[in-house]
């Protein structure tokens, strides 16, 4: 199985995709308090849950999802059908670096979804180009509430780094020439919501499906809370920065 159906079915109970609940979700784009006739782009999209709600949250938005994951942009497009949204979202099985667009967007999504760039500051990099003058950027990342093990950089295949602690994440979006406007650090509540969902949601899958993917799958689910509980728990937290660049 590969990495993106591992995903796609472990996250079939929380399509947000990151430890950030749905009221939080709105208060984000609530809160870039977009125009009239707002474009939007989520690079790393998923199955689209960030992308749906803005449409529903602006009824005259238009949006584009860009995912490698075809089953994550099959669900995207299930779920845009049953909420009657299709004519105003466009999807793209395209790597995240190598979308392009005619024109630019009034905001641009990439959360939880940075690997596809490198680090922080060349995703938003590659963010800025994306931008109209006056765009907002929604960035997910992660950053450290704490120093982390050797043993857990080790397992996570991690540099210490490779993020910051939370004022440095701010600070790293600062130096790539980004002013913070707003932001959600997500609870423990968030957090342990996520990875009980995610493990939880993959290992109920693999029981329903016994033989050697319903193997894989449970040695997944399985590694992936071992990780969870006695690694980065209360160690890795995760924010949502609402961002616009200080020269635009």
């Amino acid at each position: 199985m590969h990495r993106q159906l591992i995903s796609h079915l472990a996250h079939a109970d929380h399509p947000i995709a990151a430890p950030v609940s749905e009221a939080n979700l709105d208060r984000l784009l609530t809160r870039a308090k977009l125009p009239a006739g707002a474009r939007i782009l989520d690079l790393g999209c998923g199955e689209g849950a960030w992308l749906l709600r803005a449409l529903e949250l602006y009824p005259d938005a238009t949006a584009d999802g860009v995912d490698i994951g075809e089953e994550a942009l099959a669900a995207a497009a299930e779920s845009a059908g049953r909420l009657g949204l299709s004519d105003r979202l466009r999807l793209h099985q395209v790597p995240a670096d190598a979308f392009e667009a005619a024109r630019p967007y009034d905001l641009v999504l990439c959360v939880g979804a940075t690997h596809a760039f490198g680090l922080l500051a060349e995703t938003l990099d590659a963010v800025r180009r994306h931008l109209r003058p006056g765009g907002l950027a929604l960035i997910g990342e992660g950053f450290w509430e704490r120093p982390p093990s050797k043993e857990l950089l080790d397992l996570l295949g991690s540099d210490p780094d490779d993020y910051a602690d939370l004022a440095g994440t701010v600070a790293r979006a600062r130096d790539a020439g980004y002013a913070t406007v707003h932001a959600h650090t997500s609870t423990r509540e968030e957090w342990d919501d996520y990875e009980w969902s995610w493990t939880g949601t993959l290992t109920r899958w693999a029981l329903d499906h016994p033989g050697p993917d319903g193997d894989e799958a449970l040695a997944a689910a399985d590694q992936h809370r071992a990780l969870w509980l006695d690694g980065y728990r209360d160690v890795l937290g995760f924010v949502t920065l609402l961002l616009r660049p200080v020269d635009r």
